[in-house]
């Protein structure tokens, strides 16, 4: 490794660095880290904290997965690379195939498609409903619905359904006939309605009201986040999706799920769709199918949508998509250990554990600090602080605030992620009941130093 002074001067001079201004490198050191260990992460200066974001909300079993490791090592070893375009698989890929088809089977999901990552993922979801819908004779159904708020990831397609102007503006414009509805934000929704309930039932509306609007007959796919992740954790009432699942059924509209952070327990359920009951027609996933190790995501598939594309005898189900790296063997060996070693240490129950206790001590420190203006979680280990100049108007905070109490938390033993005026957690899945202490008192010394 080059010495430090080297890094410390070199880090934005040749690199930019993605979700950020290229300047803010400039200005702004990042913190180098060099080292992981269990929870922890130590960067360039040695100082070593406990991570409360997961990597990116994708190491759930920590830094020292050692059957994952092993499991990558062999399998470079043995077979380093190969295609499964049409004419050539694997075996790995055929093994992981089977073991997420009972994985996913509660989910109503029968048949996998790989890919490099969360946004193919979503990216495959997307055009293959568009073919689903060709193959049965309504090619007419080319529009997409989505939720204010969503994140799908950054494709033109996955910008195109997101929610959020940060990830859309800059690049328009996108794919025509996406079309969004308001998401059960009860913090912040265009009916000024704080009643978790009542909110989910104006929102299903909203969706009916789009729907007639637009047309049944235009509409492929609505797609969304059992909890909405990037956007600032946002759960649902639990009436929400099911609810969405029977408005798509009604309207013969794909529901895709994307799973791609709520996936293999974080929610404190083995999936979202699961945690809310609901059966999707397409599961997006990545992230945690790896813990993070190896670049990889799939698309899993319900039996009904499968049964369409494999007793087509016109050829329209003929799949001209794929990345060069779909079913790429090495991840799917990584993928294989990460499941089964996810399984055994049955992730879930600590999820839900140290998730609420996670969550109620982040409701104590907003009893002490009015800069805290809302706090969501409650369903595993996603959290989000939101932070406000007022609490009467909700005024966001000043993007200086969230930085501050992320610098101070960091100092004092815990990484945090900063999301607009939000703070995010999303530690490993393993984490202790001291880990998460450690997060909570560096964010109570974050929040004191404002």
């Amino acid at each position: 490794m080059k010495d430090e002074n080297f890094l410390k001067a070199n880090n934005a001079r040749s690199l930019w660095h993605p979700m950020t201004a290229p300047s803010d490198s400039l200005k702004n050191a990042p913190t180098i880290v060099t080292g992981a260990q269990g929870v922890r992460i130590t960067d360039l200066d040695g100082h070593e904290v406990v991570d409360g974001v997961g990597g990116l909300w994708n190491v759930n079993l920590g830094y020292s997965c050692q059957p994952v490791k092993e499991a990558i090592t062999a399998q470079l070893d043995r077979l380093p690379y190969y295609s499964i375009f049409r004419g050539t698989s694997n075996d790995c890929v055929i093994e992981l195939a089977e073991e997420l088809r009972a994985f996913f089977e509660p989910d109503g999901l029968s048949r996998a498609f790989f890919t490099s990552g969360g946004s193919d993922s979503v990216e495959t979801a997307l055009r293959l409903a568009r073919q689903y819908h060709k193959i049965r004779g309504e090619a007419g159904r080319v529009k997409y619905l989505s939720l204010k708020k969503g994140y799908h990831g950054t494709h033109f397609g996955g910008a195109s359904v997101n929610g959020n102007a940060n990830f859309r503006t800059a690049y328009e414009p996108l794919l025509p006939g996406c079309h969004h509805i308001p998401a059960p934000y009860t913090y912040r929704n265009p009916f000024n309605e704080t009643d978790p309930a009542r909110l989910a039932q104006l929102c299903l509306a909203a969706l009916e009201d789009e729907i007639a609007f637009q047309g049944a007959g235009t509409i492929a796919a609505f797609i969304m986040e059992p909890i909405l992740g990037a956007g600032g954790v946002i759960p649902p009432h639990p009436s929400f999706m099911p609810g969405v699942e029977a408005i798509c059924r009604k309207h013969g509209i794909l529901l895709i799920a994307d799973e791609v952070i709520t996936a293999f327990g974080r929610t404190g359920a083995w999936t979202g769709s699961r945690l809310w009951g609901v059966k999707p027609d397409f599961c997006c996933t990545a992230k945690a199918i790896t813990n993070g190790y190896f670049p990889f995501g799939a698309v899993m598939i319900a039996e009904g949508v499968a049964q369409v594309f494999e007793s087509d005898a016109s050829g329209k189900a003929a799949i001209g998509h794929g990345y060069t790296y779909s079913g790429h063997p090495v991840g799917a060996a990584a993928a294989l250990a990460c499941l089964a070693e996810t399984k055994r240490l049955n992730v879930v129950e600590n999820a839900a554990a140290r998730g609420t206790q996670l969550y109620e001590g982040v409701q104590a420190l907003m009893a002490r600090h009015e800069v805290i203006g809302d706090v969501r979680g409650g369903h595993g280990l996603m959290t989000a602080i939101e932070l406000v100049a007022d609490r009467e108007t909700k005024a966001p905070a000043d993007k200086a605030v969230p930085a501050r109490v992320q610098e101070v938390a960091y100092r004092e033993g815990a990484m945090v992620r900063v999301s607009g005026p939000n703070i995010i957690l999303s530690p490993p899945l393993i984490l202790t009941a001291e880990d998460v202490d450690v997060i909570l008192t560096a964010l109570d010394a974050g929040f004191a130093a404002l």
